[in-house]
């Protein structure tokens, strides 16, 4: 009698395990496990969970490989031959920064605070590095679009590694240039403004909404501006990390940096808040003082910016009632 009841359960089991697998065969439409197999492993959608978390990245990317094209275009139609400096690449710089000044005034109300700081000579512009460098970016076209002043900018050598030479000719006609210490003295010894974060990639990955600075042991900034005899002028943008924030900030991973020197969390954000940057009083070239002694000068005026402008922790929500305010205030 038992082993009837058992028989019976089996096959009850049996029946409803066939039906359950026909209704997800026809559910999902696969016929065997091999195509199922077959289909999670198509490196397509291998590719898609990284997508989704740095889709603000592929953005990015895309765009500015659209943008490449255009230029590509641009240079071939024109015969351009005499690289950034020739006088044919001043009506796309000037198409690039009235797009990106116009697109920083309407998403995010940007707006700079003590312009006048800047020197007329060369100089070097140490900045906080957020989660993305929007600010930046905004700053860069604001002076070209203003003042028609090219900004040189110092970005992170791996933006030139050979999976990223897609992009290279909009890296160049923007002013992106690498920061060695040799390259750096010969922009400011040719009377450019150089922008520096300091911080780089670990202050962008791993600082937060208390906006502490996240600096190295290195003084290269510093040295440079030793070297070539110019000042530093301390940038900070108010509400900077509400606009973009990054995720994954463990241990692990901030090991993992430190080894590798080239690691890019995923962000989430692209809130509308009000970016304000503030630029500070020059520090003035010092032959009397160490390269350490100059980043720790530069590094204090930047928090004194932050200090007296910034609201710690920051908040999003408040971020973006800020956009209603028609001055800013010394918070």
């Amino acid at each position: 009698m038992c082993q009837m009841a058992a028989s019976t359960s089996d096959t009850s089991w049996l029946q409803n395990s066939t039906l359950l697998i026909h209704m997800l065969k026809n559910w999902t439409g696969f016929e065997d496990l091999e195509e199922y197999v077959s289909y999670m492993l198509n490196p397509l959608w291998i590719l898609v969970l990284p997508m989704l978390l740095y889709h603000i990245y592929c953005l990015i990317f895309l765009v500015n490989c659209f943008t490449t094209f255009v230029l590509y275009v641009y240079k071939k139609k024109h015969n351009i031959s005499g690289g950034i400096y020739d006088p044919l690449w001043q009506k796309p710089k000037q198409w690039i920064g009235y797009f990106v000044d116009t697109l920083g005034k309407i998403w995010h109300g940007y707006e700079v605070i003590g312009m006048e700081n800047l020197p007329k000579g060369p100089g070097i512009i140490v900045y906080y590095h957020g989660a993305f460098v929007l600010d930046y970016i905004f700053l860069v076209a604001r002076l070209y679009v203003q003042k028609g002043r090219f900004l040189r900018s110092v970005v992170h050598h791996g933006m030139y590694l050979p999976v990223f030479t897609g992009v290279k000719l909009i890296l160049d006609v923007v002013g992106c240039t690498l920061g060695t210490k040799a390259n750096c003295v010969e922009m400011l010894k040719k009377g450019y403004l150089l922008g520096i974060a300091p911080g780089g990639l670990r202050e962008g990955n791993f600082s937060d909404e208390y906006y502490n600075l996240v600096w190295g042991s290195g003084t290269g900034f510093s040295q440079v501006a030793l070297d070539a005899k110019v000042p530093i002028i301390p940038m900070f943008t108010q509400n900077l990390r509400e606009a973009y924030r990054t995720v994954g900030k463990t241990w692990l991973l901030k090991c993992l940096y430190e080894r590798i020197k080239f690691l890019v969390l995923p962000l989430y954000g692209g809130f509308p808040v009000k970016l304000r940057t503030y630029i500070g009083e020059p520090i003035p070239y010092d032959p009397n003082l160490s390269a350490k002694e100059l980043a720790e000068k530069a590094k204090i005026a930047i928090e004194s910016l932050r200090d007296k402008y910034q609201k710690r922790p920051g908040n999003i929500l408040r971020a973006l009632s800020e956009r209603f305010d028609k001055h800013h205030k010394n918070n």
